[in-house]
């Protein structure tokens, strides 16, 4: 496996962590700052396999990801991580709200539908480890969006999947030693959206 990834930073150490899981994966990685003048010109060549948006602190409409995803236009398979997540609910047209009590270092039990970047765990519910105040919301969940996880215990959402674009976003941290197998959502991501038949990424 020899995918080329953008994995943009938005501030947030985490992000480093994710960039060794994908390196010990076999990823080529460009890592870049989410205001880095050279992100947009990136995105539209056709060089890399992949777009990570990494988590972050403040709010999704601040985030700057949705400039981000207007330039990719579904082109390369984007995977949102917390912050990432929260701004593909929001691009897409969910509602985006505060939770009720916050969840910062706590780990829950993930229910999940057992595709796209799940699609490893069969039909176990496996525990990960959630930073965040702010949820996409279920309520008037867009049409072509589709809710991929929830948490067992508050039962808020935490992956959706576009549902005819190489799309998906998960709340919880996969990089986190308090989840599960983390790096089993990245692998299952690039399996499911990047690697073709004879095992290597589309160029």
């Amino acid at each position: 496996m020899s995918c080329r990834v953008i994995v943009v930073d938005a501030y947030d150490s985490f992000v480093h962590i994710l960039v060794a899981y994908l390196e010990n994966i076999g990823c080529c990685i460009s890592l870049f700052r989410k205001d880095d003048p050279g992100l947009e010109l990136a995105i539209q060549n056709h060089e890399f396999d992949m777009l990570l948006l990494g988590p972050g602190p403040g709010h999704p409409s601040e985030s700057g990801y949705g400039r981000l995803l207007d330039i990719n236009q579904g082109r390369l398979p984007v995977l949102g991580v917390c912050l990432g997540h929260q701004a593909i609910g929001l691009y897409y047209g969910c509602n985006i709200k505060y939770a009720s009590r916050l969840m910062h270092g706590k780990t829950s039990n993930i229910s999940h539908d057992g595709l796209g970047c799940f699609s490893s765990y069969g039909t176990q519910d496996f525990c990960a480890m959630r930073y965040h105040s702010i949820i996409v919301s279920e309520d008037h969940l867009p049409s072509h969006l589709t809710v991929s996880a929830k948490s067992t215990d508050d039962h808020y959402v935490m992956g959706i999947r576009h549902r005819t674009l190489p799309i998906e976003g998960v709340q919880f941290h996969p990089e986190s030693i308090g989840t599960e197998d983390g790096d089993r959502i990245l692998k299952n991501f690039i399996n499911t959206y990047i690697v073709n038949e004879s095992g290597l990424c589309n160029g």
